[in-house]
Order: structure tokens, then sequence, then C-alpha cells
């Protein structure tokens, strides 16, 4: 059976070969934090890849499932499977880990990728996915146009609520999903509920809403 120490060092190797790929990307590749890939080479961070990272890994790069160490009987060598050259990954964010002081770009908050369409993203402003997060939707304060366990992609590029929208803000360390309306006579916002059971904010000073993001796209299980 190989050991733990020559299969981190044959992906590293495997990785480096690949002209396309750095730690980065295989992460992304597996649905992981930017950093999952480097830690687990370099420090041995998980300790065993998973039984199904190391399928998509052996797909990847076109060698057998035990050369990355599978036991015998699991031997799978198959043409190399990437996601298409136009696919961006999106870092999914924990909504309960990322609440709280902070931005939300904190890497320890990552749980995964979520991959999209890179012509869908320009369409829908946003192309580069420093500027991108996605959260899930927490609690039915925004019913019906969001439901809890919605994914949500969010827009970070925003400071003030400039325009009608809806919008990820902090509120006493928390993170909530609303929907703010702007007064253009005034410039004072206000931040309100689709569900009629939460109230409204009125008339807030657009310098003590903290936003974190406008959500741009929304995905759901039907």
């Amino acid at each position: 059976m190989v050991d733990n120490k020559e299969i981190r060092r044959r992906l590293n190797q495997l990785i480096h070969e690949h002209h396309d790929d750095d730690y980065s990307s295989v992460s992304s590749l597996l649905g992981k934090n930017h950093a999952y890939i480097q830690q687990f080479i370099k420090r041995g961070i998980p300790k065993h890849l998973r039984p199904e990272d190391r399928k998509i890994l052996a797909r990847h790069y076109g060698v057998s499932q035990e050369y990355l160490g599978a036991t015998s009987g699991f031997s799978e060598s198959t043409t190399p499977y990437s996601y298409p050259t136009n696919t961006l990954f999106i870092a999914y964010y924990d909504v309960q880990a990322s609440a709280g002081m902070g931005a939300l770009n904190e890497h320890d908050h990552i749980v995964g990728n979520l991959p999209f369409n890179r012509k869908q993203l320009r369409d829908l402003g946003c192309t580069e996915p420093d500027h991108l997060a996605v959260l899930k939707v927490d609690g039915d304060s925004m019913i019906p146009t969001l439901n809890h366990g919605d994914d949500i992609l969010l827009d970070t590029r925003v400071e003030s609520a400039r325009k009608d929208g809806i919008y990820v803000l902090r509120n006493d360390g928390a993170l909530l999903v609303k929907r703010v309306s702007v007064n253009p006579a005034t410039g004072f916002v206000t931040v309100k509920s689709d569900n009629p059971l939460y109230e409204s904010w009125e008339n807030c000073p657009p310098d003590r809403i903290d936003l974190i993001g406008r959500v741009i796209w929304v995905g759901r299980k039907l």
C-alpha cells in the first residue's frame, strides 16, 4: 500500500506537470476552498484523500485510483475529466460562520465552491470571482421571493445602496437578507422583508447600513 507521503508527492507532481493546473484550481475542481489541496500536499491536512476526491483526481489526470492510494480493486484509468474552460468557481460561504465581525472573504468560512458559466456571470454584470460569493438563505423573512435554504449569489462590490434591490447586510453580528429601497429625494434607505410578518426599518441613514453584497442570482430545489 502506498504511504500518504508518497501520495502527496505524486499528486504534487501531477499538478505541476499539468500546466493549466495549480493548487487553487484543483481545489475548485473538488468543490473545496482554494487552499484545500495545498494544505493536503504541504501539511497533510486532511490526512487522507476522500474516495470521491480521489476518483475525480484520477479521472482528471488519467491515472488509476490506486496510483493515488486506493486499495486493490478500485483501479480506474479513464479519460481525463475537467470542467469546461468557460467555468468559474465561486466561493460558497457558511452563512452562520460568516456572520459576526470581519469581512465575508475570510477563507476559514468557505465550505466549497459553486461552478458558474462565465457568460452567465457576464450577463449578471460580474465575471471576477473575487467580487462574488454564494450564501444559503437562512430563515423565512424573504418569503415568497426567497425561501429558507435557497442559494444566492452576491456581488460584493457595494459600499452603499445606490439602487433598489435585495441585499445581504450585517446587523448586530448577524447576516440578513433584505429588500433595500432608496429615497431619491433624501438618500435615506428603507430596509424591509418581503414576508409581511417582519417589521421594516424606515428612513435609515445609508452610512448606518452595513451592506455585504447585492443579490444578483438565486438557485433553489424544486
